[in-house]
């Protein structure tokens, strides 16, 4: 639980190893030339040459010797994520011990002072609508947040995405292919069936991955599970596929259905490290009018805010 310090393997990016060789040149010394007269053996015709060209009583210039060559430019080494294949085998063994929203491996806060705004859009029938009043208030007060969007509601939004996805107040990151609890064992929550199996939870962490890819023109770092519940067999498969399974320290909306007052009273309990979890598919609810109270007195508390890729390490 908020540890962020476990290896694993980047997603559709590759692991770049410098592979530096250097090249040197083999060179032999030459001898100096012997002074006339003193009975040594002769210069060579070129040695001769150069004598002849100094002044009495000053040594000739020594032969300047070829120095090292440059080194070699970097060579990346391209090393591709675990398959399918790969992944169930590597974790079918394993039986998970905890369920839950901050279950090992999962992060709920940051180690900085920064707090991080996270925002959900889960898609799918009632989920693939735009809190547009809601990214209005960000946008007027400078406030970066990351916006977890599953694939649904990225093909239902695609010319949105990609504009969000270039908007650097914002990033995107990866909320599921079908908003599903990540299991290995099949766990539901909140009456939403978890994924069945490993190779059910791959195609859960991957294939939006693949939507992100199109749609905005890169992969995420960070992935939340639908209802945001895991087990730690779970969570560590999304660290193997090199995303960071991100949760909360502060629930702002409750999925969008509080109404603006205690939106902004839960709001105004944030501080340093704080991760906070609200929703942007909800226009009507009462999560815009809360931000737009709380956040001001927020900001002249001296909280400041950051995208979760500021204040997380790469894996």
């Amino acid at each position: 639980m908020g540890d962020i310090a476990v290896p694993g393997l980047t997603s559709r990016r590759a692991i770049v190893f410098g592979l530096t060789s250097g090249v040197f040149a083999a060179v032999s010394a030459c001898a100096a030339p012997t002074a006339t007269g003193t009975g040594g053996p002769a210069a060579p015709d070129e040695q001769q040459d150069l004598a002849a060209a100094v002044p009495p009583g000053q040594a000739a210039p020594a032969e300047e010797l070829p120095g090292p060559t440059q080194p070699l430019p970097e060579t990346p080494l391209v090393v591709p994520p675990p398959s399918k294949a790969q992944l169930v085998a590597e974790f079918s063994g394993r039986r998970p011990t905890e369920w839950g929203l901050a279950v090992t491996g999962v992060v709920t806060k940051s180690p900085t002072r920064q707090a991080v705004i996270t925002l959900d859009a889960c898609g799918g029938p009632g989920g693939s609508g735009v809190d547009q009043e809601l990214l209005a208030v960000l946008r007027k007060l400078n406030i970066p947040a990351t916006l977890f969007v599953n694939a649904r509601w990225i093909q239902a939004n695609r010319n949105l995405a990609a504009e969000l996805g270039a908007d650097p107040l914002f990033e995107l990151a990866n909320h599921g292919w079908l908003h599903r609890p990540l299991s290995v064992s099949g766990k539901s929550a909140y009456g939403i069936a978890g994924t069945a199996g490993v190779a059910d939870a791959y195609d859960e962490l991957t294939k939006c991955q693949e939507v992100l890819l199109d749609a905005a023109g890169r992969p995420s770092r960070f992935f939340r599970a639908g209802t945001a519940y895991y087990d730690e067999v779970a969570a560590g498969m999304t660290r193997r596929l090199g995303m960071l399974p991100v949760n909360f320290s502060i629930n702002a909306d409750a999925g969008a259905t509080l109404p603006p007052a205690a939106v902004a009273s839960a709001l105004s309990a944030t501080g340093p490290g704080d991760i906070v979890i609200a929703h942007f598919n909800k226009p009507g609810s009462g999560t815009a009018a809360g931000f737009r109270q709380s956040l001001p007195r927020l900001q002249g508390g001296g909280t400041t805010f950051a995208r979760l890729v500021d204040v997380l390490p790469a894996l």
